[in-house]
């Protein structure tokens, strides 16, 4: 397992370099979005309207913080299951989207659109938002605002730490720890 140190946005390089299983810290900007916002975006892709943020080259992250305490940055911040976004991940990566962050697994459309669209999928550790929270430096919403804590945050991420589980070569994280995991138990 190798150990990465990537800035965004991401380059097609840096998408390139990944392989399922990798650690990666992520420093830089991404774009922190939830249910609400995808459907939304994704209305305005189907109706010919410009989205409210340039996806392309951007990292999303499933997120919808808590409520931001005296003297932080912002509240808990973990990941949201990324199963609820596939309806709407197509679209987004056919805009120019480069990586998610969530938990969980996608679809198989979903996985099949990252390798056509050479982009990535990230895991963050579930229930452990509050460390998560301390690899954000920044937060400021950036469109929705009516959706609170589901409108759209530009996050400014300080080595954030996420593990490649799908990447633009089939590597599949889940499935290879599952295939490891029966193997041990055999």
């Amino acid at each position: 397992m190798r150990e990465l140190y990537i800035n965004l946005p991401l380059t097609d390089e840096a998408v390139a370099q990944l392989r399922a299983g990798d650690w990666v810290y992520l420093t830089g900007p991404v774009i922190g979005a939830r249910d609400a916002a995808h459907r939304r975006m994704v209305e305005a892709l189907a109706q010919g309207q410009p989205l409210p943020v340039d996806v392309r080259g951007q990292v999303i992250y499933y997120v919808g913080p808590t409520p931001t305490p005296p003297g932080r940055v912002i509240g808990s911040a973990g990941p949201t299951t990324a199963a609820r976004m596939d309806p709407y991940t197509v679209p987004l990566l056919e805009a120019g989207l480069k990586g998610a962050i969530g938990k969980g697994g996608r679809s198989p459309q979903v996985r099949e659109a990252l390798r056509r669209c050479r982009a990535v999928y990230f895991l963050a550790v579930g229930g452990a938002g509050a460390l998560l929270s301390k690899h954000i430096k920044g937060m400021q919403v950036i469109a929705y605002e009516d959706l609170g804590p589901e409108a759209i945050f530009l996050l400014e991420l300080d080595a954030f730490p996420v593990l490649v589980c799908y990447d633009i070569y089939g590597g599949d994280l889940l499935t290879e720890g599952r295939r490891r995991w029966q193997e041990v138990l055999a």
